[in-house]
């Protein structure tokens, strides 16, 4: 976590930032509503929130998680042998309530929506420090399907992006999907996209800041993201 990345301009521009606020994790390139059953909110548990290390259950082979969200409700289904360390991960962070009052920081309409800083940045912090090895990848890049954003070998945190199309470019890079979407693709694609890019390549919202101010700094500086309400298991 402490080498600066130089790689190509294509493999650079898509390491989305999760890790420290120094470095940046992006993709390189340039539903109606559903109705919420059988799910409820998970209440954060702040001892495995400023814990990470108490956030380690296996998860099971496959699990759906329902994302509410200020557009709508949409349902992902992970598949743990897709990519085993991050479906173990997603798992912990769900049931630890992490997903909670989160923007969708980076929107960038035709190519991915990427979210996972935690708004309180002591939270953050905890996790930045707690990155998990790479999962070889095993599923292509297509269109909403989800992995998690890096800075580099090993760099995988929380954050995570959904593809909005065909990616499987990113496929040699290294980007794991660990699941996909399964109902409310269209609530995805009308979150906010105008802010663009983020600094300093866009006008959009600064990951180091977000980081390091958490979501007082988003919703002064751009009122208009959408935000994950909650994430349950269903």
């Amino acid at each position: 976590m402490t080498k600066t990345i130089t790689v190509l301009s294509l493999f650079c521009a898509f390491y989305l930032v999760s890790c420290k606020p120094e470095k940046t994790e992006t993709t390189d390139a340039t539903a109606g509503q559903t109705e919420s059953i059988k799910t409820e909110a998970i209440k954060p548990d702040m001892e495995k929130l400023t814990n990470p290390s108490l956030a380690n259950e296996k998860a099971p082979e496959k699990f759906r998680v329902r994302f509410k969200t200020s557009k709508g409700d949409f349902l992902l289904e992970i598949t743990r042998s897709w990519a085993p360390l991050g479906a173990d991960r997603f798992y912990n962070l769900v049931k630890a309530g992490y997903f909670t009052d989160m923007a969708f920081f980076r929107v960038l309409s035709g190519f991915v929506a990427q979210f996972g800083i935690h708004g309180n940045p002591e939270i953050s912090a905890k996790w930045r420090a707690t990155g998990i090895q790479d999962d070889p990848v095993k599923q292509s890049n297509q269109k909403g399907s989800i992995c998690y954003a890096m800075a580099g070998p090993n760099t995988r945190t929380t954050q995570l992006f959904i593809n909005y199309r065909d990616n499987s470019r990113l496929d040699a890079m290294g980007f794991a999907p660990l699941g996909e979407v399964i109902e409310g693709m269209d609530v995805i694609e009308k979150l906010h996209s105008a802010y663009g890019e983020g600094a300093p390549n866009g006008s959009g919202p600064d990951q180091g800041l977000i980081q390091t101010k958490g979501n007082a700094y988003l919703k002064q500086n751009f009122p208009n993201l959408d935000y994950i309400i909650s994430a349950a298991m269903e």
